[in-house]
């Protein structure tokens, strides 16, 4: 049996598809230093558990999630190979099993750059996606600097980052970051049927093409990482971060005219 060492992530094994549910909702499902490590945990667990077949990343109606949870980050910036969020990143880029995620509400941050290191997602059409990390004095991350744009190309990555606008679910079905949007009210029966499934093809035929699938980018992506954690340290250091979060909890609009 498979469970979670914490309520804001629930977990649930049935038919050889272990569901993980982010269940944060009173913070938007911000992610905390403690989700990350129990997020880490269940899926080396279920990676290595013979009864796990797929694992599903989901959340609640109205958030997946709304990314990292600023004032825990702030208090642990350094980065480094056993903080949460690096263990995190790797449990799930390693993963030998397939992922699935399904996504409603808004997927913010991380909410949308995990999304790229999963083996399919669906997505409801009017699910809120958004790489804000400029906005808030950051660079990208997860490798979606290398990612994004060899799925959506090389303009349309730099108007997501760059501008940090919201995106809908069905658009990001369009440009490739989906597999498939669907009208939230018929995304629990499309993606259930497509999960069940997955969760029925022959196991060692699915860990082998997804491995063969991932192959030619690993250099890359783990090139692109490593150049990101740079980058993020910097910008969590840098006054323009600052700026961001004071004025996020002040409730105010960022002032970055005197950078």
């Amino acid at each position: 049996m498979i469970e979670s060492p914490i309520s804001h992530v629930v977990s649930q094994l049935h038919d050889r598809v272990l569901t993980l549910s982010l269940n944060r909702p009173e913070r938007k499902n911000a992610l905390s230093l403690a989700m990350y490590s129990a997020l880490a945990e269940l899926i080396l667990a279920a990676d290595a558990e013979s009864q796990v077949r797929v694992i599903v990343l989901t959340g609640t109606d109205e958030f997946f999630t709304s990314g990292n949870d600023l004032m825990d980050f702030m208090n642990e910036p350094q980065i480094h190979e056993k903080h949460p969020v690096v263990r995190f990143i790797n449990a799930l880029r390693h993963c030998g099993k397939p992922v699935v995620a399904v996504v409603r509400g808004h997927a913010v941050g991380i909410g949308t750059t995990m999304l790229l290191h999963c083996d399919l997602v669906y997505v409801a059409d009017d699910a809120r996606l958004q790489l804000p990390f400029v906005n808030l004095g950051l660079c990208p991350e997860y490798a979606s600097s290398f990612l994004v744009p060899r799925v959506v190309g090389q303009q349309k990555a730099a108007e997501l980052f760059l501008l940090g606008e919201p995106f809908s679910g069905a658009e990001a079905a369009n440009i490739g970051l989906a597999t498939k949007s669907v009208p939230a009210n018929e995304l629990n029966d499309f993606s259930r049927a497509k999960i069940q499934r997955l969760a029925q093809q022959p196991p060692a035929a699915v860990r082998r093409s997804k491995a063969l699938l991932r192959a030619a980018t690993k250099t890359a992506v783990e090139q692109s990482l490593q150049a990101e954690y740079a980058g993020f340290a910097e910008g969590l250091a840098s006054e323009e971060c600052k700026e961001s979060v004071t004025a996020f909890f002040e409730k105010r609009a960022p002032d970055f005219s005197k950078f």
